[in-house]
Parts: C-alpha cells; structure tokens; sequence
C-alpha cells in the first residue's frame, strides 16, 4: 500500500514543524511540501501532486479559503482538510463550499488529525465533533422560505399583496395608512418591477406567488 502523499500549509512554524513530525512519525503518510503561505501552498500542490492537503485557513497574502479554491480549479484530485482555529459557522460552510472535504479545530488530537487525513484521501467528508454538531443542526434545521419577488421593496410587496386580494387602492391606502398618492406611486413601481402591463396582470402574478392575503 502507497503512503499518502501530504502537503501542509500553515503560517505558524510550530504547526508546521509539528505536523511534519508528527505524519513523519507514523506509517503510511510522506510529507512532500510545506508552506507558510496560501499562495506558496497553491504553487507546491501544483508541483508535487500530493493527496491531501491540510492547510489553516489564516494565512498571509492569500488565505486559506482562496487558496483552497485555486487548488481544487488546479488540482482537482486533491483533498483538502482544513486545521484551524477558527470554529463559527461562517467558517465551516465558506471552506466547505470551496471545496475542502474536511474540517478539524486546532487542538484536536493526533489520532483525530492522522484518521482525518486517510478519510479525506479516500474520499470521505471528515469533521470534528464540534464541527460535526454545527454541521448537523445546518442540515437538520428546516429551510428558509425565501420571499417572493425579492426585487421589491416590504411596502412593494405588502401593497402587491393587498392588490391581489381585490382592494382598490383607495381600500389599500386606508388599510396601510397611506396616502393614495403614495400607493399610486407603488403600484406603478410594482408594474415595472414585475414587468406586467396592468393590474390585471400584477394580480395574477402575485396570485400564482401565493400572494393574496388581504
């Protein structure tokens, strides 16, 4: 069986030194470049080809999520495990959606770290036990319903939907407490909006949007 061919990139010295002797250690891994940089990282995974990468994803000049997508555009068959300190959601799903396979917070354990590398070389997505929760609760949390026409504005959309309900606009500007005027001015941007020719139109639109609710 081949060792696994690793490459680390990390701005921290320690981290870097560590991990090296840490792969260099134990059967099955050959550590075969190191940077301190996201472009550096880049430019050696273009070079040595290796299996994984496992890269922070705080680095100077280039960080670790731009580097992350410039090596999966240039290497595709690599796999990215990303150690890191960082543990907020926003951080997970950015390096996940470049295209990183595996999520570790620094501080996990050596075993975790040696198991994390072979699972993200065979294929498999890897995350830490708290990375893992985090990632759970995302998929597990029922999805957001998102607004209907998003191109106008929450006045637009309360009056389109008054609109499709049957109200005049006298009707309307007296229900939001408006001037008809003001309304007028609404509906005409709702027109253009939607590019519809008439109310007619708009209604059965905002209809069909479930809109309606007067």
């Amino acid at each position: 069986m081949t060792d696994i061919r690793v490459a680390i990139a990390d701005d921290h010295p320690i981290v870097r030194e560590g991990l090296t002797a840490l792969l260099g250690s134990l059967p099955g891994f050959d550590v075969v470049a190191v940077a301190a940089t996201g472009r550096d990282a880049v430019k050696e995974v273009v070079m040595t080809q290796p299996d994984v990468v496992v890269l922070d994803l705080q680095m100077p000049g280039l960080d670790g999520f731009a580097a992350t997508r410039e090596i999966v555009r240039a290497v595709p068959t690599v796999a990215i495990l990303v150690l890191t300190m960082f543990e907020d959601d926003d951080s997970v799903f950015a390096a996940m959606r470049a295209g990183a396979r595996g999520y570790l917070v620094k501080g996990a354990e050596q075993e975790e770290i040696s198991r994390a590398i072979r699972a993200v070389a065979a294929g498999e997505a890897i995350f830490g036990p708290g990375v893992a929760q985090r990632v759970l609760r995302y998929f597990s949390a029922p999805p957001s319903v998102a607004e209907p026409f998003p191109e106008l504005t929450a006045r637009e959309r309360e009056v389109l939907n008054l609109l499709a309900g049957g109200l005049a606009n006298a009707a309307i500007a007296a229900r939001l407490g408006l001037k008809p005027k003001t309304v007028a001015n609404n509906v005409s941007a709702i027109f253009a909006k939607l590019q519809v020719a008439d109310r007619a139109e708009a209604i059965v639109r905002a209809r069909d949007a479930g809109l309606g609710h007067a």
